[in-house]
């Protein structure tokens, strides 16, 4: 799912308390990326920024349902019913995704492709999936065909199984690309994945990052920020609307998609719930969110 746009309120200063501003603009994951760094040191900056984007390039080769040689598309072509090892960052995301897809009764589901890919189609040619079409994919969507084991060892129940990652992945690259910050000590950044965000530390004399999110202006820091709801893709058919954000659990474009942001101390967690509460009614979406402890 792909998240609503937050607009930033960048500080006008290039440099305060001896700190200079640094940002990097690049595409990555299908979407514009920025990071915005705070330090002295504005050559070592931009090195460990160029790090940062790396990493989210190996998540992305990893995670993307779009690239047939990716990681996740290796994976379901290999021999079912078996433990294949898996990289330590996959492992770690599809772990988190099956957690969420039992917590959330299938509303997130990591095996969704054959489903996300027959609405892909289906919006792109402006055609309404048949029930046939919408049945055969649904027998392939579930969670449980999906197994874990330590150390980095995954099982798939069959050999069809599509793995997206893309209501999660976005959010771990996120994380990724924050660790590498913080390990050069680069505490004060900004990451933009397309309108999810992780905030460090705040701008120098700031209280915190001044973000725009579709309930208003917000000032935070060491906080991560994901959107998910917007209708951006969508098809018509009989007088409805069907968007592009799939409920696992019918099958189904949801009709009206309802924007929602969660803010949490990780990206993967604030992403990954933000894809699921979506698609919930809105009490249920209230009960998983307090079981991660958030409101």
């Amino acid at each position: 799912m792909r998240a609503f746009s937050l607009f930033l309120v960048f500080l006008s200063s290039v440099s305060l308390v001896g700190q200079h501003r640094v940002r990097v603009d690049r595409s990555a994951m299908g979407t514009p990326w920025s990071v915005i760094v705070y330090a002295t040191d504005t050559l070592t900056a931009r090195k460990w920024v160029e790090a940062a984007f790396a990493r989210i390039e190996a998540v992305e080769q990893s995670m993307s349902d779009y690239r047939t040689d990716s990681e996740i598309n290796r994976l379901v072509r290999r021999t079912p019913r078996m433990y294949h090892p898996v990289s330590c960052d996959l492992y770690r995301v599809l772990r988190f995704s099956r957690a969420l897809a039992r917590r959330s009764g299938g509303a997130f589901d990591p095996t969704v492709g054959p489903l996300s890919k027959l609405w892909r189609r289906a919006i792109r040619h402006q055609t309404l999936p048949t029930e046939e079409e919408l049945r055969q994919a649904g027998t392939r969507v579930q969670w449980k065909y999906l197994r874990l084991r330590r150390p980095n060892r995954v099982w798939l129940a069959r050999d069809d199984l599509q793995l997206d990652l893309g209501g999660v992945a976005k959010g771990y690259a996120l994380d990724a690309a924050g660790d590498v910050l913080r390990s050069a000590g680069l505490d004060c950044f900004l990451i933009d994945g397309g309108g999810d965000l992780l905030l460090g530390a705040p701008p120098p004399g700031r209280t915190g990052w001044e973000i725009q999110t579709p309930d208003g202006p917000v000032t935070a820091a060491r906080v991560a920020i994901a959107t998910s709801g917007a209708e951006y893709r969508h098809l018509e058919w009989e007088g409805r609307r069907y968007s592009h954000l799939v409920d696992p659990r019918t099958g189904l474009g949801i009709a009206a998609p309802r924007p929602v942001t969660v803010m949490a101390p990780r990206a993967m967690v604030a992403d990954g719930l933000a894809s699921a509460v979506s698609v919930m009614e809105e009490e249920a979406g209230h009960r998983l969110l307090r079981r991660y402890g958030l409101q």
